[in-house]
């Protein structure tokens, strides 16, 4: 019987679905998984689910000689030294779009939590010091009728705009490549990066992390930004270099941000945690009942093609 091996604790469902033909393991604890731990997984098991903190380098690659699939549960996958496994023609598979909803829907839950300092007027009332109803306590900024910038219209950028529709903001988008369906859809206009940072009030990453998307935003791209605008970034975080975002918010050059990745995650710079006008959340962008077993069940069903000798349905390349 061949067997999978599942590196992290996702739905069970997904242990279900695979045990019905194979021998299935999980990392049930979540362990961090050591490179000569991947390496021993990779030529034990016929099949991987494998999670986005797994780093299979080419290093670790080229040593995994059973391994016939990779499944990443995850929708981004700069986890894998992708030239290899081009090279190479490995099947690593993601799950793209099942996701797209609930991500968009952190990025919204973000940006209302930085513009309206929900998480500030949720510790102001918790440590008692709310005394009565006070006309300047707490002032946050509006969203509605104001520039929203999306860089990077995929999937999850076009759901957050979608979601954003009802209220009445000019959208403005800076992409790979031009989407003239998408402009259409939302009146969305295109515009360079630099443009976009300077025009918007509200600025939402939903990039993947790439070589070419790796820091995009540095001091000079943050120093383009309106002084009173929000930046939200759902994505990876190393699109942002994150010691010159932390000295912007540190000056107040910027209203505020919400971030819900970070550079070396799960480590976190303390200078981000002590600052009031960022709202940080641990990496829940796709984290509903719903989308988490819906990620399991496609991620499992890659797998089960892989393994049964068909193709699978999300090969990244």
């Amino acid at each position: 019987m061949k067997k999978v091996y599942i590196t992290s604790n996702i739905p069970d469902v997904a242990d279900e679905l695979l045990r019905e033909k194979f021998e299935v393991d999980k990392n049930v604890d979540n362990k961090k998984l050591t490179k000569k731990e991947l390496i021993e997984i990779g030529n034990t098991y016929d099949g991987l689910i494998t999670a986005l903190t797994d780093k299979f380098d080419a290093d670790v690659l080229s040593q995994i000689k059973r391994a016939k699939i990779f499944a990443n549960y995850a929708v981004g996958y700069n986890n894998f030294d992708i030239d290899y496994v081009k090279e190479n023609n490995l099947i690593v598979t993601n799950t793209p779009e099942v996701l797209s909803d609930t991500t968009a829907e952190t990025a919204i839950s973000l940006l209302f939590a930085v513009s309206r300092r929900i998480v500030e007027a949720d510790n102001y009332v918790r440590k008692g010091k709310w005394n009565g109803f006070s006309p300047k306590l707490l002032l946050g900024k509006d969203i509605h009728s104001k520039t929203l910038g999306i860089i990077g219209a995929g999937r999850i950028g076009k759901r957050f705009a979608e979601k954003m529709r009802g209220f009445h903001m000019q959208v403005i988008y800076h992409n790979h490549d031009r989407d003239l369906s998408f402009e259409k859809s939302f009146n969305a206009l295109y515009k360079p990066l630099e443009d976009l940072l300077k025009e918007s009030d509200i600025v939402s990453i939903h990039v993947p992390l790439t070589k070419e998307t790796k820091h995009m935003i540095t001091k000079k791209e943050l120093a383009l930004m309106k002084s009173d605008a929000i930046l939200i970034n759902t994505s990876r975080g190393a699109v942002i270099k994150e010691e010159d975002l932390i000295n912007v918010l540190k000056s107040k050059s910027i209203y505020g941000a919400g971030l819900d990745v970070f550079e070396n995650e799960p480590e976190i710079n303390k200078e981000l945690v002590i600052l009031d006008n960022v709202v940080l959340t641990p990496h829940i962008g796709s984290a509903s009942i719903e989308t988490r077993e819906e990620m399991a069940i496609m991620a499992a069903k890659n797998v089960l093609n892989v393994l049964s000798g068909r193709r699978p349905n999300n090969k990244v390349y």
